[in-house]
């Protein structure tokens, strides 16, 4: 048997609105080691996203967080993905999420709670952010987990900021947790036999 540790293959599977969220998906997806797949404008994933995803060890979900909860692009994805779910194909699988809204609040934690059902429901493993808030009167917007979050990364993007005005902590935060993510995934495959 093999003593190094076990490739795992890792998707992030986003949408995006306005940039912020694909930029944190890229992040996610550099602490990973994670193939990037999005969701278009019409809450559509190509082929090979879905392929990917069957065949990955660890999925990311990402959305921004509009009226609530992630886009309804997002949630396009996700009903569409009861065709996998009915073959238990994503059963055991590592699961994590991330989100990004323009309030410090702005009710990120109920999207967060989404993606941790939709991975419960698929019989997923999820991952936690694993990283203590910054809290203290010296933290600073470009700490990480500033946002105070344990389900998962949350960034928060000015409405009237750039996709490049984005905390860097924020950034930070993603690249983190992906590569926790990845981590996981990696402690849980089976060792490969010689």
């Amino acid at each position: 048997m093999s003593t190094s540790s076990p490739a795992v293959s890792a998707v992030v599977i986003y949408h995006s609105g306005y940039g912020h969220t694909h930029r944190m998906a890229q992040a996610v997806a550099e602490g990973a080691g994670a193939t990037l797949h999005a969701i278009d404008a019409d809450g559509n994933l190509s082929e090979e996203g879905w392929a990917a995803l069957d065949a990955a060890d660890a999925i990311i979900f990402g959305a921004p967080t509009y009226m609530g909860g992630p886009s309804w692009q997002f949630k396009k994805f996700a009903d569409a993905s009861s065709k996998p779910w009915f073959s238990a194909k994503w059963q055991d699988k590592v699961f994590g999420g991330f989100t990004n809204s323009a309030s410090l609040n702005g009710d990120k934690l109920n999207t967060l709670q989404y993606f941790v059902l939709l991975a419960g429901q698929h019989g997923g493993l999820w991952v936690s952010l694993g990283i203590k808030p910054s809290n203290l009167k010296s933290s600073l917007r470009d700490d990480p987990n500033r946002m105070g979050s344990y389900i998962g990364p949350m960034a928060q993007s000015d409405a009237d900021a750039a996709p490049e005005e984005m905390s860097v902590g924020d950034l930070d935060t993603a690249r983190l947790y992906g590569a926790r993510v990845a981590g996981v995934a990696r402690r849980l495959k089976p060792m490969e036999q010689l």
